[in-house]
């Protein structure tokens, strides 16, 4: 077991290499994973860890990238060595070479899939893709209370969006013969039996351990009564497991494996008697040959339950890892509360901008590789952690320095004559990586500039014009006389030219829209395109008419 100033160090070394390798901003989702690999002990102190992990992750951050190499030059040199292979994540699962693999990601179309969602589907993936194995795509669709058809064809676009190629698309509603058919066998063997019990009586019966009068019929009655469930009243009876009603494991305690539903399914219509998620997870799973799958720790209780289905089968047992959740601070995960918040008015919709949902990162202007990066960076150890939007916007950025096209907007604008500035042309780039221009400005001396900039130099102070013009205030906004190489100034103004340009809106996190004018070369822009507004950040255009854009994050 560590110390807790050694633990800091070990924390500080690896925030450091992070920090080193990604440009200057190290992220905390990655470091948990490396610190538990050091010492597994240390998943009982998860919540202590993880915000000393966002701690240290704040202050490497704010040091500069020279001063971030040299400290870890002096705490770790061997973080400078010749770089290694990239460590094998899946390696822990013991796969040999050459061994089946086939995967499955069971989302249930029940909401919009969120980015928890897309870390699952995403690792479940990439297991099968490093072993040349099979991806399967199941929709666990055996409630139809919840199933709606707008979640299929959902979780379908943002799963494609998100690179996802599966090697098989596969409904459990589609194996309702196969469910009643296992589940027969096991009313024939004595190991599930029919309850007219009422809800509160079973509830009662699985809390106290103790049985109801329906436990101990025969196997012959059960079988006659499952037959008739189809014409019974919904809420009348229920097929239950006959296993332990002391069970140390409550989910173990004489589970509900079918029940009675009259609502409308979007895909079958002659069932009314639904298998629950436990019975149909397990018998798909190894019906359609998984032979490992990786889940959020959210299901490790019910890994029990369902191998015990398997064994009483006689089915392949499938193999499954249950990795720790995280969570995203301040974010709403409920696909409950959010449906209501979204009837009720109090968020735009499943995307949202304050949402985690893939169509509101998507609508922002998050990219798929950036999803994917963040997801993966989260590790898939056993310990849950908390993170911030700030370790998402972080592989986002890192993709839109490279990608995103620059351009100008002013939110306050206020126009400004420039004595002794001359008519001239200036072309800007339209990315500084790539300096190939394409921004092209005929100015003179009349420009738009930010009052909050205005209003923030002081009189006398020289200042810069970004890539076109040096002035000073004065009572009269003046030309310097300092060429853009000699320029001592107090600092750069973002500007735009008198006329020609494009009245904007921009939606913000908050809901706020933000009015303003941009720069006439953003008519060229088509929809969904992403770009950074210069001095304020990255933005996505969501409708053309009207130039309407969401704010992604600065």
């Amino acid at each position: 077991m560590c110390n807790k100033m050694s633990l800091e160090q070990s924390i500080r070394k690896y925030v450091l290499q992070n920090a080193v390798r990604y440009n200057g901003k190290a992220s905390s989702g990655a470091i948990m994973g490396k610190i538990l690999g050091e010492d597994p002990e240390l998943r009982k102190k998860g919540k202590e860890i993880s915000a000393k992990i966002a701690q240290i992750v704040r202050e490497v951050n704010k040091l500069s990238p020279d001063e971030q190499k040299k400290e870890l030059a002096k705490i770790a040199p061997e973080a400078f060595e010749s770089k290694k292979e990239e460590k094998d994540i899946f390696a822990f699962l013991g796969i040999k070479e050459g061994e089946k693999v086939i995967t499955a990601f069971p989302p249930g179309p029940e909401k919009y899939p969120h980015i928890g969602h897309a870390k699952a589907c995403i690792l479940n993936y990439e297991l099968a893709k490093k072993h040349n194995g099979k991806f399967l795509l199941r929709f666990e669709d055996t409630n139809p209370v919840t199933v709606k058809k707008e979640y299929y064809d959902i979780m379908l676009d943002n799963f494609s969006w998100l690179s996802i190629k599966w090697d098989e698309l596969l409904y459990a509603s589609d194996f309702l013969p196969l469910f009643y058919e296992k589940a027969e066998y096991l009313i024939k063997k004595g190991l599930a039996y029919v309850d007219k019990s009422s809800q509160e009586e079973i509830r009662e019966s699985r809390e106290k351990g103790e049985a109801t009068s329906y436990r101990d019929k025969k196997a012959d009655e059960n079988l006659k009564c499952w037959k008739e469930m189809g014409k019974m009243e919904e809420g009348s009876s229920v097929l239950r497991l006959k296993i332990d009603l002391k069970h140390q494991n409550t989910t173990m305690r004489d589970p509900i494996i079918f029940r009675i539903v009259n609502a409308a399914h979007p895909r079958q219509w002659k069932y009314r008697v639904w298998p629950n998620y436990d019975f149909q997870n397990a018998i798909m799973d190894s019906h359609t040959g998984v032979t490992i799958r990786l889940r959020s720790k959210e299901f490790e209780l019910r890994s029990e339950l369902q191998r015990w289905i398997q064994e009483k089968l006689g089915m392949r047992i499938t193999a499954t890892y249950e990795f720790g959740r995280f969570n995203m601070e301040g974010v709403l995960s409920s696909g409950r509360i959010i449906r209501e918040k979204v009837e009720n008015g109090d968020l735009l919709g499943w995307d949202d901008p304050s949402l985690t949902t893939l169509v509101a990162l998507r609508r922002r202007g998050f990219l798929p590789e950036a999803i994917k990066g963040f997801v993966m960076s989260t590790g898939i150890s056993k310990a849950e952690a908390t993170l911030t939007w700030d370790d998402l916007i972080m592989h986002n950025r890192r993709l839109l320095d490279q990608s995103a096209n620059r351009y100008s907007a002013i939110f306050d604008p206020v126009p400004v004559k420039i004595n002794g500035a001359k008519e001239m042309d200036v072309e800007l780039h339209l990315n500084p990586n790539r300096k190939e221009g394409g921004r092209k400005f005929r100015v003179n001396e009349n420009f738009i500039l930010s009052s909050k900039d205005l209003s923030s130099i002081s009189e006398g102070d020289s200042v810069r014009l970004m890539d076109c013009l040096n002035i000073v205030k004065k009572k009269e906004i003046i030309l310097d006389s300092y060429s853009y190489k000699d320029f001592k100034g107090k600092r750069m103004l973002n500007w735009l030219p008198a006329s020609g340009n494009v009245p904007i809106e921009v939606l913000m996190p908050d809901k706020k829209i933000l009015k303003g004018v941009a720069e006439a070369n953003i008519s060229c822009l088509k929809e969904g395109s992403i770009v950074q507004f210069v001095r304020f950040g990255f933005c996505r255009l969501d409708k053309k008419e009207g130039m309407k854009f969401w704010f992604a994050h600065d």
